[in-house]
């Protein structure tokens, strides 16, 4: 098909920030419009976007608030990243039919200048996993576990969400360390994933009326890693068991992210300084990014991984671009089970 047959059989679809949500977004705070296929300059390509991860950093790109990266415009595409085809290419490096890597957003086609890029090898692994263990959220775990939590043979390290992409990433490196791993998930068809497929030592389910209790008898010997993804109640079964020394990358607090306006009940900073100061723990925040030059490193382990079977992932894919919005309120509430993709 020529690239002028490809215009008029084909229509531009995005979904904008229609309004910035105030605490859960809701459908209206999304809009799908339509239009015609952008034309790509020298230097470009034309993409049709095959898959876009969602992912909960979305929700913080909705806010005004302050951020480590710039809030998404009223009227702007929802941005993310996506694998795509090239349908158009005005690059050297890139042909039609060509599979890559981008950050096009919640949009049907888009232009991307060919630096932007990476192409992927569909014989080498499935595309997906672009976006997941094999991408940001798998680097996420690698990068923020390793170098932050440095978990070591006999260790505990405990982490919450540990049925999503980055969660059971990050339990199944620490086994691979030789530490043991304890996993935080809702519900029992979370809990047996996490057990039975991912082999994590432990799993303890945070809706369950004991949940404190069960994660302390989890970690008889306290815990020595606790990767944070959640924060939340999560955070106050988890903090009396830390013991001196540490380590707290902290990567999400999607508990907190639809909050609004000031937090409830007392003020507990004073608490937890004087256990930082007490216990010598090491709280770190950190974005993948600030370890990008780990990234080569981590495909080839992970990828080494995944082939010998020492990780595995778990994929939830969503079909049709209208569908995004609804799934990924669905997120932001843990109606995921996996790494949530969307199939257009």
């Amino acid at each position: 098909m020529s690239s002028s047959e490809h215009r008029s059989s084909s229509e531009h679809r995005r979904i904008v920030l229609a309004a910035r949500p105030e605490g859960r977004p809701a459908p209206a705070n999304f809009r799908l419009e339509q239009g015609s296929l952008p034309v790509p300059a020298e230097g470009e390509v034309l993409l049709k976007i095959l898959y876009l991860s969602l992912d909960p950093y979305m929700r913080g790109r909705m806010s005004a608030a302050k951020s480590y990266a710039a809030p998404t415009e009223i009227g702007a595409v929802m941005e993310g990243g996506t694998v795509a085809e090239v349908l158009e290419s005005r690059h050297p490096g890139f042909a039609a039919g060509d599979i890559v890597l981008s950050h096009s957003g919640w949009q049907s086609h888009a232009l991307a200048k060919g630096e932007q890029l990476r192409k992927l090898d569909p014989a080498a692994a499935p595309v997906t996993t672009a976006l997941g263990v094999l991408g940001m959220p798998g680097f996420t775990a690698y990068a923020g576990l390793l170098t932050i939590g440095q978990p070591k043979t006999g260790e505990t390290v405990v982490v919450a969400a540990a049925s999503g992409p980055v969660g059971s990433a990050v339990g199944q490196i620490a086994r691979i360390k030789g530490a043991r791993a304890v996993g935080i998930a809702g519900g029992p068809e979370k809990c047996a994933l996490v057990r039975d497929s991912f082999g994590f030592d432990a799993v303890i389910d945070h809706r369950a009326p004991d949940f404190a209790a069960q994660l302390a008898a989890a970690c008889p010997g306290g815990i020595d890693v606790y990767f944070e993804n959640v924060g939340g109640k999560v955070w106050d079964a988890v903090f009396p068991l830390l013991n001196s020394f540490a380590r707290i990358p902290v990567c999400g607090l999607v508990a907190q992210y639809n909050a609004t306006g000031d937090f409830e009940g007392p003020d507990r900073l004073p608490v937890l300084m004087r256990q930082v100061l007490s216990k010598s723990l090491l709280i770190r925040g950190f974005i993948q990014r600030e370890f990008i030059a780990q990234r080569p490193q981590f495909e080839r382990e992970m990828a080494a991984w995944i082939a010998s079977g020492a990780v595995k992932y778990k994929e939830d894919i969503v079909d049709g671009l209208e569908k995004a919005p609804e799934a990924f309120i669905r997120l932001l509430e843990g109606g995921n089970f996996g790494k949530l993709i969307v199939k257009l």
